[in-house]
């Protein structure tokens, strides 16, 4: 709990022992702590995956990690209620086609920040992030004076802020104004010009092209009232990795990060669930906690 929730290294953790109890633990009791708790969580794991390839809506995201003295990859698909964590060298389609990832198996409403290994699988129905595309805007707006930008960010924030209703006259209206504001930027931006060989293309014009190329994934928190506009429930989820690197530095070996990964995900559940962490490890290193007894139980 102190090295994954609380974050910090081991050699912290001794030397607060060594304050309250008058002796240092040593380092390996706790990474033996952290491994029996990994062990144990194994079946948890197994049903907050099965849970989310079940749900209806879920979120992704990706964040860099320093592991072994190298650039890796801490992976999320998360809801409100469940949070799956796990580790892979790479980024893109190796790790999210790889047998730790679950996007093979779902096939409901995925939101995500447009990176474009997450399109690649077609079965999915993709929603972009609201909160990324207004970021966009925001920075055409400022390093460029954009107006198309500016008109279709007002435009942006005045859907969300509609109340919901399932109508085809509703979408019309939606789809019409939205590709109105687009046809306008992309007049606006200037064409793309050839540089050493390739197409260089403005922040502006490849933010429109990608508006028009995805518009249906753009518009799906206005036409689906269960999708929400920000995938900020993913950034959520894997913001306390980033925190524990920035205190405890890398981590030393990808097993490590493997155990983080676990032990992160079922806290953060247990905290959705409205469970208390202290008492659910306790639980875990007994060989049970909420979700297995809520399996054990059906």
């Amino acid at each position: 709990m102190l090295n994954t929730l609380f974050k910090l290294p081991y050699h912290k953790i001794q030397l607060l022992f060594e304050d309250l109890f008058g002796f240092p633990i040593n380092e390996s009791t706790i990474y033996a702590a952290n491994e029996k708790c990994y062990n144990n969580l194994a079946y948890s794991e197994e049903v907050i995956k099965e849970k989310l390839i079940a749900s209806e809506v879920a979120h992704a995201d990706e964040t860099g990690l320093r592991i072994e003295g190298r650039l890796q990859w801490l992976h999320n698909m998360s809801n409100n209620l469940y949070t799956y964590l796990f580790v892979h060298a790479n980024r893109g389609k190796k790790a999210l086609e790889g047998e730790k990832s679950l996007l093979n198996k779902f096939s409901g409403w995925l939101v995500h920040d447009a990176w474009n290994s997450y399109f690649k699988f077609t079965h999915i129905k993709h929603a972009l992030c609201g909160a990324h595309i207004l970021r966009d805007l925001q920075g055409v707006i400022e390093n460029e004076g954009s107006k198309w930008a500016s008109v279709f960010k007002k435009f942006l924030l005045d859907v969300y802020k509609m109340p919901f209703q399932e109508t085809i006259k509703r979408q019309q209206q939606i789809k019409s104004r939205y590709m109105r504001i687009c046809l306008l930027g992309e007049k606006a931006e200037p064409p793309p010009i050839r540089t050493k060989g390739r197409m260089k293309h403005s922040s502006g014009r490849n933010l429109v092209e990608r508006l028009i190329k995805h518009q249906d994934m753009v518009l799906a928190f206005a036409f689906h009232q269960q999708v929400p506009f920000t995938n900020n429930q993913a950034e959520r989820d894997v913001r306390p990795a980033k925190i524990k690197q920035k205190i405890s530095n890398s981590f030393r070996s990808f097993k490590g990060a493997e155990m983080y990964a676990r032990i992160e995900g079922f806290i953060s559940t247990a905290r959705k669930n409205n469970k208390n962490v202290f008492s659910e490890l306790c639980s875990t290193f007994n060989g049970y906690n909420f979700l297995s007894k809520n399996i054990a139980g059906k």
